[in-house]
């Protein structure tokens, strides 16, 4: 993967993937867009973080099943993989700040209907289920839109900072400080910990107010859309041909705005032309089923086998987000000690360990361990990729190429969530991890044959 171009017609225009930086110097917007998006990813993780351990929470005081426990865990992430190639088109096509501001407005209604089933004792599993499924909605369009700004508000010297700070932020937010203030919250009385996530996300739709810059997407040629390799007439990204060739190479632009309904797999097309995305997102599916497969069903494994309360999993929860704050703090050192590529890797090896404790023991200093292995190699991952994507894909195409990523990768959650409950019902948790630690363990021959350091050289 390269963002270097080569000549398609003598007129053809600078790379899509690289167009002249319209905030000038690095250094004063870009700055104060990066402290901006810190805060706002802070504070929205925080509340997401909250979120993640609040349901869960409530539902295993409504049901002692792992299925319905795990469908509470579900709903929160199946819109990943029902609504991202439609949020990913409204990105590139509507004001991102606003479609953040849309998200707000959404996650504060379902927090607002929630705190009223629960102050009136109506609160059903299907209501959880249903809040899950509207702050879930809410987040693929708010992460798809912010992932998309990144490049337009922060200049590219000051990306890998910029993403590192933000992953990590991410991370220990909603893994670290959002699971165990929420756990201290809920013991408080589960009104003060929703309101307090109300709070949140109010105070992050105010945030938007002082981001500067261009908030849509830009095209290189009036209307121009992305289409098959080979088939255009404008910039062209990569150093193959056009059509796949071993290492992939991207997509070309092409003028003429694609119909409505080719827009929604634009996306999906220029990952699946690169070999290192392709892979990379294949990798990270079922890196996020297992993730959200340990999700689901811990809250009734620390419940049940554990002993724990809901302080007590809170802490267990926040070494994810601890391990996250440590890769956060390492990975510009890690990714030159060892190199970008053994930094991914690393994520294999965390989530590997995730998974497998669970088989071995329930002791919580393990569990809490391999979370924290987790963590930091998901912040390795996360920052890397992030990297990867921003110097290759158009900017015209960031919206629909980041909504069809997750839509792959993420998209994993849900899977796992619901498969892992389906597990344990039939044959007991133990089992149901050990399945997922396996197919993590398969994850890692195709990544040493196809993320290589000469591929990822290519996209820095």
């Amino acid at each position: 993967m390269s963002t270097r171009t080569r000549p398609v017609k003598k007129t053809e225009t600078a790379p899509a993937s690289d167009p002249p930086d319209p905030r000038g110097a690095p250094g004063a917007p870009g700055t104060r867009n990066t402290v901006v998006l810190l805060a706002l990813t802070a504070v929205t993780n925080l509340a997401d973080g909250i979120i993640k351990i609040a349901l869960p929470v409530l539902a295993t005081g409504i049901t002692d099943s792992p299925g319905q426990v795990a469908a509470v865990a579900l709903a929160l992430t199946l819109p990943w993989l029902l609504v991202s190639l439609p949020a990913g088109v409204l990105a590139d096509r509507a004001d991102r700040r606003r479609l953040l501001w849309l998200a707000g407005g959404i996650r504060l209604l379902a927090i607002g209907w929630l705190i009223q089933t629960v102050t009136s004792d109506s609160t059903t599993i299907g209501t959880l289920a249903a809040v899950g499924a509207v702050l879930g909605t809410a987040e693929v369009i708010a992460q798809t839109s912010e992932t998309a700004l990144i490049p337009a508000l922060v200049p590219r010297a000051e990306r890998e900072r910029a993403n590192a700070w933000i992953a990590g932020v991410e991370t220990a937010a909603n893994e670290f400080c959002g699971p165990m203030i929420g756990g201290l919250l809920l013991t408080a009385g589960t009104g003060i910990a929703l309101g307090s996530t109300w709070v949140a996300y109010l105070a992050a739709a105010l945030l938007l107010l002082l981001l500067t810059g261009r908030f849509r997407a830009v095209r290189t040629t009036k209307d121009e859309a992305p289409t098959e390799p080979g088939t255009g007439t404008g910039t062209e990204t990569g150093t193959g041909t056009g059509t796949e060739t071993g290492t992939g190479t991207g997509t070309a632009p092409r003028t003429g705005r694609a119909p409505r309904a080719r827009e929604f797999t634009e996306g999906l097309r220029y990952l699946w032309h690169h070999r290192l995305l392709r892979t990379t997102t294949l990798i990270l599916t079922v890196l996020g089923a297992s993730w959200g497969a340990w999700l689901a069903l811990m809250p009734l494994v620390a419940k049940e086998t554990m002993g724990l309360d809901a302080r007590q999993y809170g802490i267990v929860l926040s070494a994810l987000g601890v391990g996250g704050l440590a890769g956060t703090l390492a990975v510009t050192r890690i990714n030159r000690l060892l190199g970008r590529r053994w930094a991914m890797f690393a994520d294999l090896l965390g989530t590997l360990a995730m998974m497998a404790v669970p088989v071995l023991t329930t002791q919580v200093w393990a569990v809490a361990t391999a979370a924290f292995l987790g963590g930091m190699g998901g912040t390795l991952w996360t920052v890397n990729s992030r990297l990867i994507a921003q110097n290759t894909v158009p900017d015209a195409l960031m919206g629909r190429y980041s909504s069809a990523a997750r839509l792959i990768g993420w998209g994993g959650m849900p899977i796992g969530a619901g498969l892992i409950g389906v597990l344990a019902e039939a044959f007991g948790t133990r089992v149901a991890f050990l399945v997922f630690a396996a197919a993590v363990a398969a994850t890692i021959p195709p990544f040493l044959r196809i993320v290589t350091t000469d591929e990822l050289r290519k996209s820095a």
